[in-house]
């Protein structure tokens, strides 16, 4: 899958991937891009006040096609998933603060999809309920610009949101049209 950004957080030190110091390990995810013309799938956090796509972790023994497919259920309960395209990796080195690593090199794949009209029940996890997580259709014009304010003026905002807001602007930009639909070809 083609790398669309590879960011490296300022707290590591160094210019390039090569360059940063300590032990680190890999972490996969997959996040699903689902729209409804100008609207998107995203996941809201009261915690962070911010918009992210759904997607997570990938689990031992799942490849990240299947990973895709659970966390959009669980996470927003959507049934009928079907994966139209690849759209691109997003790369990203962060500090790691448990025991026995200095730093995380995140990888998230990122798809476009579809979905059953009408959301299920989320399977969410309990930190993501303490979190207030909760599956939100938006338009994205209006996801964009929530969170480019929750990044100028929050003191709670988490360290995905910067990913989540550029993701946000690729897609408007290379998936919507001025009409508000999709410029892929969908089945």
């Amino acid at each position: 899958m083609h790398l669309l950004k590879s960011t490296i957080h300022p707290d590591l030190n160094a210019a390039t991937p090569d360059a940063i110091a300590g032990q680190g390990f890999t972490r996969r995810a997959a996040r699903a891009i689902v729209l409804r013309g100008s609207e998107i799938l995203m996941l809201y956090t009261a915690r962070y006040h911010d918009y992210s796509i759904p997607g997570g972790g990938v689990d031992e023994g799942e490849d990240i096609r299947q990973a895709l497919m659970r966390e959009l259920e669980e996470e927003t309960g959507a049934h009928t998933i079907e994966i139209l395209s690849e759209f691109g990796r997003y790369q990203e080195f962060r500090p790691w603060y448990k025991p026995g690593f200095d730093f995380v090199q995140m990888e998230s794949f990122c798809f476009v999809c579809t979905i059953g009209e009408e959301l299920g029940d989320t399977k969410l996890e309990s930190h993501e309920l303490q979190n207030g997580m909760r599956p939100v259709w938006i338009d994205i014009h209006q996801a964009i610009a929530h969170n480019e304010h929750t990044m100028a003026h929050s003191e709670k905002k988490g360290l995905s949101i910067e990913r989540e807001t550029y993701l946000l602007r690729l897609i408007r930009d290379e998936l919507l049209t001025n009409e508000s639909h999709l410029k892929i070809n969908c089945p």
